[in-house]
């Protein structure tokens, strides 16, 4: 009896991979990263801190003060007595006027011996020496010179004084035959050896074109040596209160819009004082006005100043500068809002034409980023241009048409970007500080983005 020889093939039960479903989960999971990173925006983030920015701001002034110009009354020969930018009393020496010349060459021969200097004007000098010795620093090296000139200026004065008096009978015969003319102060004040046209300009008659530079022409009274009639030989100030013109930025002249003085520090030495301040307004310029009741003779010498203004400290949320940027937004007014759908949101209600011609009514909410007194800020997400708006109770519409800019950043918390307004009260080269506790605006840790220009509202953030 033949065999049975049919084969039936055994069919192995269905067994479910877990290894490979993980793996394929892994792998989608890992194509669709790669796909979000390479498609979504990387931006640097920076977290909101709370900072203080120092409120310095640097100008060069114009320096306004009480000037009269001496003129010599003669030709002739001149010789000065008193050091530039000292004080001379009413009735003292400042220079002289030799007609012919004669005593002018002895007071010359007689101011080359060293030896002739009397005791007080060696302790003078003496004391001057010391105190620029105490005093000086090597950073300040560049000051050597102008010690240099001073120096020799009052050890040229004291000579000539010496000299006159060695020769009293010369002089008193030279005066005699109306040869020979001192000059003497006829008042109190500080005596300078420089003209520049500035000596009679007021405050009031500021102009942008006197605080450039390059046109100031300063004329050196004490390189000559001869002089006629009718010309400046020295000049006087006297009075020791003094203006110092700034022209300011907007910024400045509102933190000073209120405020009667402010700290100013001098570049020159450093020194800090408190000067009466005033604004003024001229030829769509702003110009300060600084008064000082001291330190006049420090500068007596000096036509241009540069100052410091000394604000007090701005504190609040501080910001990078690349953060801030600018975005439209459309002004619907306050009137035209209202709750609506049983919501606490603030909306609008907005009529719309369908294609058939019929229209239709819905209550939208859109975002508001800010608020004035009158309008909502509101972005175009939910609106658009033309669209017609209804206001509560009332037959009025509004069509949105009207817009207006916001500085703000870019907050960037929940992956994405959502513009936040700003609300600035202090910014410097690098960084702003802005307000805190404001309505739709940057609270205190929030991340943003650090270059505002680069991100769009709604933007996907890779960080």
């Amino acid at each position: 009896m033949a065999k049975n020889k049919k084969v039936v093939r055994y069919r192995k039960p269905f067994h479910l991979n877990i290894g490979l479903i993980v793996f394929g989960i892994i792998f989608v999971y890992m194509m669709f990263y790669f796909y979000s990173y390479f498609t979504s925006a990387h931006v640097s983030v920076y977290e909101v801190i709370h900072g203080t920015i120092a409120v310095n701001n640097s100008y060069t002034g114009l320096a306004l003060r009480s000037e009269e110009v001496i003129l010599s009354e003669y030709a002739g020969e001149l010789n000065y007595y008193r050091r530039d930018a000292s004080k001379a009393g009413a009735g003292d020496l400042i220079y002289s006027v030799d007609e012919d010349g004669a005593i002018a060459r002895q007071i010359h021969s007689a101011g080359e011996d060293v030896s002739s200097l009397d005791e007080e004007s060696l302790d003078e000098l003496e004391k001057k020496i010391s105190e620029y010795s105490n005093g000086y620093q090597p950073v300040s090296f560049y000051q050597i010179y102008t010690f240099k000139n001073e120096l020799n200026a009052q050890l040229t004065g004291a000579l000539h004084t010496g000299a006159l008096h060695s020769i009293a009978d010369a002089v008193t015969a030279a005066e005699g035959n109306a040869t020979f003319h001192k000059g003497n102060a006829k008042r109190d004040g500080i005596v300078v050896y420089y003209t520049d046209g500035f000596e009679e300009v007021a405050p009031e008659q500021i102009t942008e074109e006197m605080f450039d530079e390059s046109r100031y022409n300063r004329v050196n009274l004490k390189e000559k040596t001869k002089i006629n009639s009718g010309e400046p030989v020295c000049k006087l100030i006297t009075r020791e209160d003094w203006h110092l013109m700034l022209s300011v930025s907007d910024d400045t002249r509102r933190q000073l819009a209120d405020a009667a003085t402010v700290r100013v520090r001098f570049k020159k030495d450093g020194t800090k004082e408190t000067a009466q301040c005033r604004i003024l307004e001229k030829e769509n310029r702003q110009y300060l006005m600084l008064t000082f009741s001291n330190s006049m003779i420090r500068f007596a010498n000096d036509r241009y100043v540069e100052v410091e203004l000394l604000f007090e400290e701005e504190t609040g949320l501080k910001i990078p500068n690349s953060a801030i940027t600018t975005k439209d937004f459309y002004t619907v007014p306050m009137e035209y809002f209202q709750k609506g759908n049983n919501s606490s949101e603030q909306g609008i209600m907005i009529r719309q034409k369908a294609g058939d011609g019929r229209t239709t009514d819905s209550f939208v909410t859109p975002n508001i980023y800010f608020a004035t007194e009158y309008a909502y800020y509101v972005d175009g997400d939910s609106i658009a241009d033309g669209v017609t708006v209804l206001k509560p109770d009332s037959q009025e519409t509004y069509t949105i048409h009207e817009t207006a800019k916001l500085e703000g950043i870019y907050c960037i918390n929940k992956g994405y970007a959502v513009f936040r307004q700003i609300d600035i009260l202090y910014q410097n080269e690098e960084y702003t500080i802005i307000r805190s506790g404001t309505e739709y605006g940057v609270s205190l840790y929030d991340h943003i983005a650090l270059d505002g220009s680069t991100v769009t509202e709604d933007l996907i953030i890779q960080k």
